[in-house]
């Protein structure tokens, strides 16, 4: 899939097919994350990949915006040092994986922004570094909008030279 038609197309998704997302997928995926630009290069990520169902229920009930990912096939937990640009930088990766996901058919969601102090045990994750957001993945279970969004107007959002000055 073409880059723009991926940002344009892809949206949240939140029920998937009793499906495993492929080996090959789940590498392109977290590679797109690896491969992300970070500030001074500090790639301050660190990603767990979740697939034991068990381990997928818990982190379902432990997050509270994302009960969802109980019934995912698949999860990618991003943890992340904690720094002035972590947050930006991790944001960055996290939408870059989601991106690769929805180009490979594989649909997702970000689920919390911190908050998720309680899976941090389960996953193993030290506690000097933040859990910032869980990325449920899965094949969409229903079809999905592909592209019918809801936005603003281009001129509504965007100027030309000076704020104010609609970008026509």
């Amino acid at each position: 899939m073409e880059v723009f038609e991926a940002v344009r197309t892809m949206q949240a998704v939140r029920q998937y097919e009793d499906r495993l997302v492929p080996e090959d997928v789940l590498r392109r995926v977290l590679e797109a994350g690896r491969l992300t630009a970070s500030g001074m290069n500090a790639q301050p990520w660190h990603f767990v990949v979740v697939q034991n169902r068990e381990t997928l229920h818990q982190l379902g009930a432990l997050a509270k915006t994302g009960p969802y990912i109980a019934g995912a096939p698949a999860a990618i937990a991003v943890a992340v040092d904690p720094g002035p640009l972590a947050v930006s930088d991790a944001s960055r990766a996290i939408h870059a994986m989601l991106l690769t996901a929805w180009s490979d058919g594989v649909g997702g969601n970000w689920v919390g922004f911190k908050g998720l102090d309680d899976a941090k045990p389960l996953l193993g994750i030290p506690e000097e570094l933040d859990l910032l957001a869980i990325l449920p993945l899965g094949y969409p279970a229903a079809p999905v909008g592909r592209g019918i969004k809801e936005r603003r107007p281009l001129p509504e959002v965007a100027s030309r030279e000076r704020y104010g000055q609609p970008f026509q």
